[in-house]
């Protein structure tokens, strides 16, 4: 059981939140991810990445549980290695989608992200990966971005910020799709209705949880739905203003680990044994109302 003053569900966002710069979690921020597990308590990933750019991740962690990966649009069971639950933008309306937004602001350079645990990451010329060191594959027209089913399509813009880029988008994308800004350089087009909160609400639920035993970390503006849905918002020092605003507590940034600052202080104790870092669960499953 977790300790009465602590929460029994952690929902993070990865990049600029978890994650250090360099893609790698410290020695603290593991520790206090054990204190979690130790407790009894589960620690969600909650992330913009789709399935098969978190795979890795999870490995290295020993997590057997969910993650909630293509920002709400899928639920990964990484014990099985397969997707539980998913949604698929319809490509057609992706590409209108995208003719509505140069038609306001010309070319836009564009990339998807391709369903499946074994999707691909897929960019058109001219496209640069926020992620260097994320894997992607890039393609000779935007045509062929369209060659299988999608999560999710993403944006940049050669002289607008990410600020600019999303509003304008959000202003004439209607309801074709959501549009989400989730880092730097990262502003992108999901289907219809689908946020974080959208895969961590079902996520919680498979895992006998609700909002009101859920904390939430992040960093970008993505992560609002999520802090709308936990009980407990906690931006990161590093985070944008649009978050910061809506947050319940804001902590240290991502490379002072302020994850685990706020983690140790909900779960002091560790016991002298404690269990190394994984994530269990019965599994069952998932549904959503059409």
């Amino acid at each position: 059981m977790a300790a009465p003053t602590a929460y029994s569900l952690i929902a993070t966002d990865l990049d600029g939140t978890l994650l250090r710069a360099d893609d790698t979690l410290s020695d603290r921020s593991l520790a206090a991810l054990a204190r979690v597990a130790a407790a009894g308590a589960r620690h969600l990933v909650v992330t913009g990445r789709p399935a098969p750019r978190v795979r890795p991740l999870l490995d290295d962690l020993g997590s057997t549980g969910l993650a909630v990966c293509g920002q709400g649009a899928q639920v990964y069971d990484a014990g099985a290695d397969r997707l539980l639950w998913s949604v698929t933008l319809d490509r057609e309306l992706a590409e209108t989608a995208l003719g509505k937004i140069e038609a306001e602001i010309g070319l836009v350079y564009a990339a998807v992200d391709q369903d499946g645990v074994d999707g691909l990451t897929l960019i058109e010329p001219g496209y640069l990966m926020p992620h260097p060191t994320l894997p992607a594959v890039r393609v000779g027209r935007r045509d062929d971005l369209w060659c299988e089913p999608i999560s999710k399509v993403l944006l940049r813009h050669p002289d607008l910020s990410d600020d600019e880029l999303a509003a304008t988008a959000r202003s004439v994308v209607g309801s074709l799709a959501t549009v989400t800004m989730s880092g730097p350089g990262t502003v992108e087009l999901q289907p219809c209705g689908i946020t974080k909160a959208t895969g961590l609400a079902l996520a919680a639920d498979h895992l006998g949880l609700g909002p009101e035993h859920t904390i939430a970390f992040g960093d970008m503006p993505n992560d609002i739905p999520m802090f709308d849905w936990a009980d407990h918002g906690v931006a990161m020092a590093n985070a944008h203003p649009e978050l910061k605003s809506v947050a319940d507590e804001i902590t240290l940034s991502n490379e002072d680990d302020g994850i685990a600052v706020v983690l140790e202080r909900l779960f002091p104790v560790v016991p002298r044994y404690a269990p190394q870092y994984t994530t269990q669960y019965a599994p069952k499953t998932l549904s959503i109302e059409p």
